[in-house]
């Protein structure tokens, strides 16, 4: 029988990863983090966390490894790389990916760790940033049986709906399903205001109704109120849902699934990407619906790309 996880390596202290290392070591386990910008850890090596070296370090010293990185590339550097994981891998540690990356990157890393005998979860997250605060994450994890066994606990401390969807690559296969329901909402959300604008309605009160309704989700009771009054600071990049959305077009394509939804959506998304705004939340969606998805027409005080 494998060893329970009690020390844990922490890779990626971004705006998911330092909540998820902070609620770690809430729950009592002993966390080592490793960031490519040391300043990442600094409030959580206040709060009693050792920082290492390299993610090798962190593999030879832990009974277990989390990634919380951005993509593809980023993830198999941290974990097959120079100074990665592998480098420092002895077989009985559980690697647990939390990254949303496509399904075949997550495969193909845990085939290779599974030469050393690592056992390997996919298992990305949904609930945001403040999901990772207050530690109400939704789990979606793929690998086998034992390793879900294993992690259930380190789960638990981040997330309040833990799932076991399959084997290898399953989780992230649940993501992109998971994504594609968001954003596709995100679009008809913002096509809604922008309607109901169009004859002059205010925004404020279309969502006041259609929360009342079957219409009401938590997408619109989150996202809805920032499309209406035109902030978009708040959330999650739209750069990320875009990186989504291409993930769930190309399994799509794999699969034979048609998804035309999806692929409007990701014309939208485009389109913000190309006006400038990448770094503004997803809601910042309707102000490409409201221009026509003009290049020039820069995009809530974004610079025009």
């Amino acid at each position: 029988m494998t060893a329970p996880v009690r020390t844990v390596g922490m890779i990626g202290l971004g705006a998911m990863g330092a909540p998820m290392a902070h609620n770690l070591m809430k729950a009592g386990f002993a966390v080592s983090e490793w960031a490519r910008l040391p300043e990442s850890a600094r409030l959580q090596v206040e709060a009693g966390a050792r920082v290492a070296d390299s993610p090798a370090a962190l593999a030879r010293d832990c009974d277990g490894v989390i990634t919380v990185v951005t993509a593809d590339a980023d993830v198999r550097a941290v974990l097959l790389g120079p100074r990665g994981v592998i480098e420092g891998a002895r077989p009985g540690l559980l690697a647990i990916d939390h990254s949303t990356i496509a399904p075949s990157t997550a495969r193909a890393c845990a085939a290779v760790l599974a030469e050393r005998g690592v056992d390997c979860l996919d298992a990305p997250v949904s609930g945001g940033e403040g999901g990772a605060i207050a530690g109400t994450l939704s789990v979606m994890a793929g690998g086998s049986a034992q390793a879900y066994a294993r992690a259930e606990p380190l789960f638990a401390a981040i997330g309040r709906t833990r799932v076991h969807v399959g084997a290898s690559g399953a989780g992230q296969v649940a993501k992109a399903a998971n994504q594609l329901a968001l954003c596709v909402t995100l679009q008809a959300i913002a096509e809604a205001l922008c309607l109901a604008e169009r004859h002059g309605c205010a925004p404020r009160a279309v969502l006041d109704a259609a929360r009342c309704g079957l219409a009401a989700s938590r997408i619109l009771e989150v996202m809805g109120p920032r499309m209406a009054d035109g902030d978009h600071r708040a959330g999650v990049e739209s750069r990320l849902h875009w990186k989504d959305l291409r993930i769930v077009l190309e399994i799509a394509r794999e699969a034979g699934v048609p998804l035309p939804g999806t692929a409007l959506a990701t014309q939208s998304f485009s389109a913000l990407q190309a006006a400038g705004g990448a770094k503004l939340d997803s809601s910042a969606l309707i102000t490409v619906l409201r221009t026509g998805g003009s290049r020039s027409a820069g995009v809530a005080g974004e610079p025009a790309a």
